[in-house]
């Protein structure tokens, strides 16, 4: 089913101290891994696309998949543009259909971000879309989201607060230390900024709390990936990639984080069990049988993910 009302999914969420799964659609694939996890665990599942996606796919035909899946789907689950730059590319999904967009000024001044989320506010309330913002900027790069770890800056608590005032957002995605992409931090111990966490809940106590960049990396996908990658080619982009280990995830949620971003560990599934396939089945040629284990690997990823944030059983 479409979720009409995500702000209110979230809310539940957030007083249930558990974080709703928005994970990356790309193609037909991911979408239907995606859905049957969540239903497999009867958990909200947040279906969101980004601005590379719509590049690569089509915003019409990525909302028509989406919307088709969520009718058909037994649990609720939110159609969310993710990390919209473009006001155009914004202002289209609303009159699209999506359910709820995310406007990201965070790589403008503190102002301008203030004055566009603003902007965006008012054409989604005027549609009954929500409205996801972002303040302070998130290092690593995804999709068309490129931010240099030395640019990258934490989310200031009070700012936070006049933030969520002055332009009337309905989510905020904060940067506490997670990071985009495989490689998270340069070093092996990743610890999130939970005491800074604490204290922008303690502002924003009613406003639902986003976490992006928050993929765990598994290391056994990493291995089964660099493994099938050797046959087929080099793959030294996943040198030393590593991810925001689950008990960091765990601990965001338990103050005010209820939204959680996934994207990442879903292009590691996808692309070990597609290189699996190609490698030990040689005579196969029809995509189909390519591409259905890799939908299976997401649904695994969905599953793991959903337990993770505790919202198994919440759909």
């Amino acid at each position: 089913m479409i979720a009409k009302q995500p702000l209110q999914l979230l809310q539940k969420a957030l007083r249930g101290k558990y974080a709703i799964g928005a994970f990356n659609v790309n193609n037909l694939e991911l979408l239907q891994g995606i859905v049957r996890g969540a239903e497999a665990q009867r958990a909200p599942v947040i279906l969101q696309t980004s601005e590379g996606a719509i590049e690569y796919a089509g915003m019409a035909e990525l909302v028509a998949m989406m919307s088709t899946a969520a009718q058909r789907a037994t649990v609720p689950c939110v159609i969310h543009l993710d990390h919209g730059k473009d006001l155009d590319v914004v202002r289209a999904a609303i009159k699209q259909g999506y359910t709820s967009v995310m406007y990201d000024g965070s790589s403008l001044s503190y102002d301008e971000n203030v004055r566009n989320t603003a902007k965006v506010v008012r054409w989604a309330r005027a549609a009954g879309v929500m409205v996801e913002a972002e303040l302070g900027a998130i290092a690593g790069t995804e999709d068309l989201v490129s931010v240099e770890a030395r640019e990258a800056t934490y989310t200031i608590p009070e700012q936070a607060l006049d933030f969520v005032e002055r332009t009337g957002c309905d989510s905020l995605a904060i940067a506490i230390g997670t990071a985009h992409g495989a490689h998270k931090a340069a070093v092996t111990n990743i610890v999130l900024d939970i005491p800074r966490l604490k204290r922008i809940h303690a502002l924003v106590q009613k406003t639902p709390l986003v976490l992006h960049g928050a993929s765990s990396v598994p290391d056994e996908l990493v291995g089964e990936t660099r493994m099938y990658c050797s046959m087929l080619g080099d793959c030294q982009r996943l040198d030393g990639a590593q991810g925001i280990p689950d008990t960091q995830v765990r601990q965001a949620i338990a103050n005010g984080v209820c939204k959680v971003n996934t994207d990442t560990d879903l292009r590691i599934a996808f692309t070990a069990a597609v290189r699996e396939t190609i490698v030990e089945q040689k005579d196969v040629f029809d995509p189909r049988k390519l591409l259905a284990p890799a939908r299976d690997a997401i649904q695994r990823i969905v599953t793991q993910r959903i337990a993770v944030f505790g919202s198994k059983g919440k759909g």
